[in-house]
């Protein structure tokens, strides 16, 4: 094995520490070589910096020209930068870096103390930070949005039959993608960042009232969220499915073949589903990895746990009880508070930032359908010429020479897939320190780590996400197109989350995962549906065993294996 992959980067001696923390979620696996130079050098990284710049907190001299430190690759894998990330909490007066590496990492014993720089503190930077922090508390509308989205989709209908395209047109159409991944990672980035508002102001409240979920409760079902709508689509589509026998009988023979055979009804229904949100699929940062437009599979699959919930478990009426708790808390929160004049403003301050979560998961939304474009073209262009997934391991720089002579690069596509496939054997580290890497051949493999079952009466901790206590059979899920005996009532214990699994939170009384923050795309979405849920249980796949009965208790964070 290389000492270091074709795609990693030079660590920095400015921001020398480097983490997997929230990283994990963002791109599980090792990122294709086509995935990291086209996607993200290519213009997300760049996106990144400027976002980061757009919040106030970071002007240009803080990032290296040709490596800005927000993000990194190593061994393959993708890494925040720690150290710089960090800057939030030192320039920032409402926050502290204990209280960032608290939200970042809990407890974690390997996280590097913070030293400062001669650079950290710049305090001229102090009123374009509280600029942008009542920006966000304001609440007011981004249209900018909503122009990003409508782009998104005049451009997936501009697609047309890729199969007429030239090997010179795919590329093009591709080059064009690429051309808005900048801004639309900016808006990601300044959204994102500003989704940790609402949840700090109203734990201020929360405090004051003695309540101790408020921010949870507050922050569920907020509506208009994005990343859920394919959630609220395929209900849609699971009625279908259940009212029709013929569906549900094929469902059970064979979810796989069931488009040979199905009414016309459903085919359109299927048809304008895939138009909608075909973009979305596991690790949807990278562009090699399926979805359910490519692999049609990781949707029936899906579907084929959904037909089974009956009408009373439509998540349309758990948002509804979910938005009325809501409303309740706000009116009794607003009683408690009325003699409190220090405190009672956050309220409405934090519901209006609330709204940031929203917008994060729209900014992702878009992005992930436009990168999509990219990823439809090179597929195609690799299925012509015999590359079906190994088009993924060229290089940004390689395209123009693959276009004029494709053939002469099977050898070596050949050789890296291979080789790319051996770096998810490795165990990457969980923190990088001191801008040091070990060679590749030095890093553990994931075989190598045992971790003990977990017994009756253990309890395992996380970090509550969404509010609920349930219990239920565990169903360890380790892939989303392979969903096993999950059925309705059970409890869905995954690796991670990204909006591919979400359909499968449906079928679930609540949702444990091995990764995840309280303001996860799967701790959102978890709060729209009305599901409980609780992230970041360390080994949550390997220490619950399947069939195992738990409780999830996601006002706590806890999970109790009952039998």
């Amino acid at each position: 094995m290389r000492d270091r992959w074709i795609t990693d980067w030079p660590t920095s001696q400015r921001f020398p520490h480097y983490t997997r923390a929230n990283a994990g979620e963002v791109l599980a696996d090792p990122v294709s070589p086509l995935g990291w130079s086209f996607g993200w050098d290519g213009g997300i990284v760049d996106g990144y910096k400027n976002g980061l710049i757009r919040i106030g907190a970071y002007e240009e001299s803080d990032f290296d020209p040709e490596h800005p430190e927000s993000v990194a690759c190593f061994g393959g894998y993708f890494y925040i930068n720690l150290s710089a990330i960090r800057m939030q909490g030192v320039r920032n007066s409402a926050a502290t870096v204990e209280a960032l590496d608290q939200a970042f990492f809990g407890d974690h014993p390997d996280v590097p103390p913070y030293v400062a720089h001669p650079d950290d503190d710049k305090p001229h930077l102090t009123a374009g930070i509280d600029a942008h922090t009542a920006w966000v508390m304001s609440g007011v509308a981004w249209p900018e949005l909503d122009a990003d989205k409508s782009d998104a989709e005049a451009l997936r209908e501009s697609r047309g039959d890729l199969s007429s395209y030239t090997d010179q047109q795919l590329v093009t159409r591709a080059r064009h993608v690429q051309s808005k991944l900048s801004h639309l990672f900016s808006q990601h980035v300044v959204s994102g960042s500003s989704a940790a508002v609402a949840p700090g102001l109203l734990g201020v409240v929360a405090t004051a009232i003695g309540e101790p979920n408020l921010p949870m409760t507050l922050l569920s079902s907020i509506g208009d969220v994005d990343s859920a709508d394919a959630n609220y689509a395929l209900w849609t589509l699971s009625r279908l499915v259940r009212d029709d026998a013929r569906l549900m009988a094929a469902f059970d023979t064979d979810p796989n073949v069931v488009l040979d055979h199905a009414p016309s009804e459903f085919r359109r229904a299927w048809d304008d589903f895939i138009l909608e949100f075909g973009s979305r699929g596991p690790d949807e940062w990278d562009l090699r990895s399926p979805t359910w437009e490519t692999h049609p599979p990781l949707l029936l699959a899906a579907l084929d746990r959904v037909r089974l919930q009956s009408d009373d478990e439509s998540p349309h009426a758990r948002h509804a009880l979910k938005a009325a708790r809501r409303d309740e808390l706000v009116a009794t929160a607003r009683r408690a508070l009325v003699d409190n004049a220090d405190v009672a403003p956050l309220l409405d301050l934090g519901l209006s930032a609330g709204k940031m979560m929203a917008h994060r998961e729209r900014t992702k939304t878009t992005i992930v359908r436009v990168l999509h474009e990219a990823r439809m073209a090179f597929r195609e262009l690799g299925r012509r010429h015999g590359h079906d997934e190994s088009i993924f391991q060229l290089l940004d720089e390689e395209l123009d020479a693959y276009v004029a002579d494709p053939a002469s690069f099977s050898e070596i596509l050949e050789q890296r897939h291979a080789e790319w496939r051996e770096l998810f054997d490795l165990e990457p580290p969980f923190i990088i320190a001191n801008a040091t890497v070990e060679p590749l051949g030095r890093w553990p493999r994931k075989n190598d780590k045992v971790a003990v079952v977990a017994s009756a009466g253990d309890v395992l901790s996380g970090v509550a996400g969404s509010p609920g206590v349930a219990r239920g059979v565990a169903r360890v899920v380790l892939d989303p197109a392979d969903p096993g005996d999950l059925g309705p009532g059970d409890i869905l214990v995954a690796p991670c989350t990204d909006p591919s699994w979400t359909p499968l939170f449906m079928t679930s009384a609540a949702v444990v995962v091995n990764v995840g923050g309280q303001i996860s795309h799967a701790v959102i979405v978890s709060r729209e549906l009305g599901v409980p849920c609780v992230v970041s249980v360390t080994d949550a796949t390997e220490r619950i065993r399947d069939g195992a009965f738990i409780e999830v208790d996601g006002d706590t964070g806890v999970v109790t294996i009952v039998h």
